[in-house]
C-alpha cells in the first residue's frame, strides 16, 4: 500500500499517458489478473477514440467466461468512473474493462444498462509505480501486434494484394446484404433506404435507416404533381421527412414558441396537416461533435432535393441510368454528380430547422459524400440488383469502377489501421484499398483474428 499511496501523492499524469502504458507495457502481459480476481488476456488493444465514449474501441479480451469484444476506458483512479457519472451513460454500455493507473472504488464500475465490469489496475505490473510520471508521453505505438512486428519484412507488393482482396470482399459482402433486402424490398425502396444510410454518416446511420423505413419512397414520391412548383414540393417532403425525423422546431424537447423563419412556418404548417403517428424523436439522433454543416436535418433536406431530381424516371432508372452510360475510366464525376446537391434559400444559411449558419454553407451533399455514396452505395447495389436482374454487363461494369475508383476522404479506421501497419499514404491509393483497411479492421482485427490474419507471421503470407 505505501508505493501506491506514494504514487497518488505524486503522480499526476494525463489519461492519455496512462493509454501509453497500458499500450506499450501492459497489455501483452500473459499475467493480467483484475481487482475482482478474473485472469485475463488482451487479444487486441482497440483503437483510439477522439470521440463521445470510452477511450479505446473494439478492444477484445479473453476472460474465463470466454472472449469479450468492445470497448475500453480508461482512468487514472477507478474512482472517476463514477465521479464521470459513465454509469449513467449509455455511451459506454460497450465498455467491458476498465483500465486505471490504482484501484480506489470499493463498489465495481456499473454500466447504464446496469451491468457490472471488471476493473485492472496497471501499477502493480509497473516495476517501480512512482516513477511512472516520467514515462515519456508519446502516440501509442501498439508495438507488440503480430502485424506491427513483421512491417520492415513484409513484401509491399503482396501486402497491397492484400488490401485490394479485403476491399473486394467488402465489396461482395455489401452487395449480398443488398440482394437479401431486394428479396424483401422494392427495389427503389433498398436503394433509397441505402442512400438514406449514408447521408447519416456513421454516427446516425442508424437514425437515417429508421426514417427511411418509416417514411418510405414511395410517400415522397406522392407529394409531385403535375403543374405543383419546384418550391411547393420541396417544402412537401421537407415537411413529411424533418416531421417523420422528430426535428421541425415543435417536436425538440426546448421548444418555446416564437418567430421563425418563413420557411419553417411553412414546414410546421403542412406538417400538422398529415398524420402524424410514428415520429421519430429528436433524442434518436446524434449531435455530438458532429460538424454544423453534416447536421441530421440539413442532410434529411438533402434528400427531397434528390427525389424532386428523380422525379421524371423515378430514383431507380434515373441512377442506373448514368452508370450504365458512363466509361470506366471516366465515370467518377458523372457518379458523384448524381448525388452532389447545392444548397439554396434557408438551408444555405442555416444548419438545422432553428439554428442559422455563420456563413454560407453552398452544399447539401458536397463531392466527398457524394463520392462516399457511389462507392458504398450506388456500385454494391448496382452489383446486387444487375445480378438478379441477370445483367451481367452492368454487373462487371459496376465491379470495374469500383476497382478503379480513386481513394476517398480517409475515416478514423483508415487513419488508425494506417498506423498500426505502419503504411504510407501512397500504398493506400485507391477507394478499394481504403475499404480494404476497413474490411481487415472489422473482420479480423476488432474480431480478435490476429491468428487468421496473413499479416501475422506465423501463417508466413507475407
Amino acid at each position: 500500500m505505501r508505493a501506491i499511496r506514494e504514487t497518488r501523492q505524486v503522480c499526476t499524469f494525463p489519461e492519455s499517458l496512462l493509454i501509453s502504458i497500458w499500450q506499450d507495457q501492459i497489455r501483452d502481459r500473459t499475467d493480467l489478473v483484475t481487482e475482482e480476481g478474473e485472469p485475463i488476456t488482451v487479444i487486441y488493444p482497440g483503437r483510439l477514440n477522439r470521440d463521445q465514449g470510452a477511450d479505446l474501441l473494439d478492444a477484445v479480451i479473453a476472460t474465463s467466461q470466454g472472449v469479450k469484444k468492445g470497448d475500453i476506458e480508461v482512468h487514472v483512479k477507478s474512482s472517476s468512473w463514477w465521479a464521470h457519472r459513465h454509469h449513467h451513460d449509455p455511451a459506454y454500455n460497450r465498455v467491458i474493462l476498465q483500465v486505471v493507473f490504482w484501484h480506489d472504488s470499493d463498489e465495481a464500475a456499473m454500466l447504464q444498462s446496469r451491468s457490472r465490469i471488471p476493473t485492472l489496475a496497471v501499477h502493480k505490473y509497473l516495476p517501480h509505480p512512482a516513477g511512472a510520471c516520467a514515462y515519456p508521453t508519446h502516440r501509442p505505438t501498439n508495438a507488440l501486434l503480430p502485424c506491427k512486428l513483421t512491417s520492415e519484412r513484409r513484401d509491399t507488393s503482396r501486402l497491397t494484394a492484400f488490401m485490394d482482396r479485403a476491399g473486394s470482399h467488402r465489396f461482395l459482402a455489401k452487395a449480398a446484404a443488398f440482394q437479401a433486402d431486394l428479396a424483401r424490398t422494392e427495389v427503389a425502396q433498398s436503394l433509397y433506404q441505402g442512400i438514406m444510410a449514408a447521408l447519416g454518416y456513421t454516427k446516425n446511420k442508424d437514425p437515417f435507416s429508421e426514417l427511411a423505413r418509416r417514411l418510405p419512397l414511395s410517400t415522397l414520391e406522392s407529394t409531385i404533381s403535375p403543374g405543383v412548383s419546384k418550391s411547393e414540393c420541396l417544402a412537401r417532403q421537407q415537411a413529411l421527412l424533418l416531421g417523420t425525423a422528430g426535428l421541425l422546431p415543435s417536436q425538440c424537447l426546448n421548444w418555446q414558441p416564437g418567430k421563425h423563419e418563413q420557411w419553417i412556418n411553412k414546414l410546421e404548417e403542412m406538417w400538422t396537416s398529415v398524420p402524424r403517428a410514428g415520429a421519430m424523436s429528436e433524442n434518436d439522433w446524434h449531435f455530438t461533435r458532429v460538424r454544423p454543416s453534416n447536421y441530421p436535418a440539413r442532410r434529411i433536406a438533402a434528400m427531397s432535393y434528390l427525389v424532386y431530381r428523380f422525379r421524371g424516371k423515378g430514383l431507380l432508372t434515373e441512377v442506373i441510368h448514368p452508370l450504365k452510360e458512363t466509361t470506366v475510366t471516366g465515370g467518377k464525376q458523372a457518379l458523384e454528380s448524381i448525388f452532389l446537391v447545392t444548397a439554396d434559400g434557408y438551408w444555405a444559411n442555416h444548419v438545422d430547422t432553428i439554428m442559422p449558419s455563420r456563413q454560407r454553407i453552398p452544399t447539401l451533399i458536397g463531392s466527398a459524400r457524394a463520392a462516399d455514396i457511389v462507392v458504398n452505395v450506388l456500385l454494391p447495389f448496382t452489383f446486387a440488383w444487375s445480378q438478379l436482374t441477370r445483367q451481367p454487363d452492368l454487373a462487371r461494369k459496376s465491379v470495374e469502377l469500383y476497382q478503379g475508383y480513386p481513394r476517398l476522404a480517409v475515416n478514423v479506421v483508415e487513419r488508425h489501421m494506417c498506423h498500426q501497419l505502419r503504411l504510407s499514404g501512397d500504398l493506400v491509393n485507391s477507394a478499394r484499398r481504403q475499404q480494404g483497411l476497413i474490411h481487415i479492421y472489422k473482420t479480423l482485427c476488432s474480431q480478435g483474428q490476429c491468428h487468421c490474419c496473413p499479416l501475422n507471421p506465423g501463417r508466413n503470407q507475407l
